[in-house]
């Protein structure tokens, strides 16, 4: 899936976040929404205007920014 298709980001909309085009529903919304075990039907019951592939695009775009950022996690000291 192109995500690009489906999300945008407007410094007028949302103040740049990355949202589902022609909304103001950001992704992190999304992924919030998965993260607290919501399924896409009850995301959608909450956010009508969106739809599955707009879910899964905000998978997508997120597994692909995940791949582009590196968290050091720091060593633990020697006892």
């Amino acid at each position: 899936m192109d995500w690009r298709k489906r999300i945008t980001s407007d410094l007028k909309v949302c103040h740049g976040r990355m949202c589902i085009k022609g909304t103001r529903i950001m992704i992190s919304v999304i992924l919030d929404n998965l993260a607290e075990g919501l399924t896409y039907d009850e995301i959608i019951q909450s956010y009508p205007s969106l739809t599955k592939k707009d879910i899964q695009a905000a998978i997508t775009y997120a597994a692909e920014i995940s791949k582009e950022r590196i968290i050091p996690i720091p060593k633990r000291a020697s006892r």
